[in-house]
């Protein structure tokens, strides 16, 4: 499905030195597939997971998406695929705090211009939220607000999940519950799901499990 070839990535610090945050890393996942990338914090992971998203590109290697160089692509032709083929889950949630939860769910189909309101209220129904469309995400508990964050990656129905961090703001109850809904979903939906954390815990669930380290990845389990 999508595959990292030799890829770098570099910074330029303010005495124009240039920092190594990857070096000449590969990576492989395929559809219906569970990876987790572990770390340690400022290892890289959330640089990784924003080249595998093309939020960013690399300084050297190639990214291909069933084999399209997509690492070659235009800004406007990566964010065309990414509003139709990833979801984006994050530690922070990043939900709209003036939208209803309704209506965060359904902000990835309105910047596709595909608005689905039937749909995004089903996905809510089945991350247990269906009471709770008309609330604002201030209303809502930290589990209940990263639920509506799964929801709003599941909304248009992306064939790869990148999940960052997911749990790291959520008690351990919540953040197993988090967790179980999340693999439950990727799961039944036969969707591609990568996990970046620095839990262990959570890191050993995957099918195969890499540890990236002074900007190396390294494949654990497969």
């Amino acid at each position: 499905m999508i595959r990292l070839e030799k890829i770098g990535k570099a910074y330029k610090t303010g005495n124009l030195q240039e920092l190594k945050v990857l070096k000449d890393l590969d990576f492989e996942i395929h559809a219906s597939e569970f990876a987790s990338i572990r770390g340690a914090s400022g290892s890289g992971k959330s640089t990784l997971l924003n080249l595998i998203g093309a939020l960013d590109t690399p300084t050297s290697g190639r990214i291909y998406w069933q084999e399209q160089d997509i690492s070659q692509w235009s800004k406007d032709e990566r964010a065309v695929w990414r509003l139709n083929k990833v979801g984006f889950i994050f530690q922070s949630y990043h939900l709209m705090p003036e939208l209803t939860v309704l209506e965060n769910v359904m902000v990835p189909g309105w910047l596709a211009r595909k608005p689905d309101e039937k749909r995004a209220a089903h996905i809510l129904e089945e991350v247990g939220l269906g009471g709770r469309l008309r609330h604002l995400p201030g209303e809502l508990s930290g589990g209940e607000q990263q639920r509506v964050a799964i929801a709003r990656a599941m909304s248009h129905d992306p064939e790869l999940i990148l999940a960052d961090e997911p749990t790291g703001n959520l008690d351990r109850t919540s953040a197993e519950a988090v967790m179980k809904l999340l693999l439950d979903l990727a799961r039944q939906k036969k969707k591609a799901l990568i996990l970046v954390t620095h839990d262990q815990g959570l890191a050993e669930r995957a099918e195969s499990r890499w540890d990236l380290a002074e900007g190396k990845l390294r494949l654990l389990k497969e």
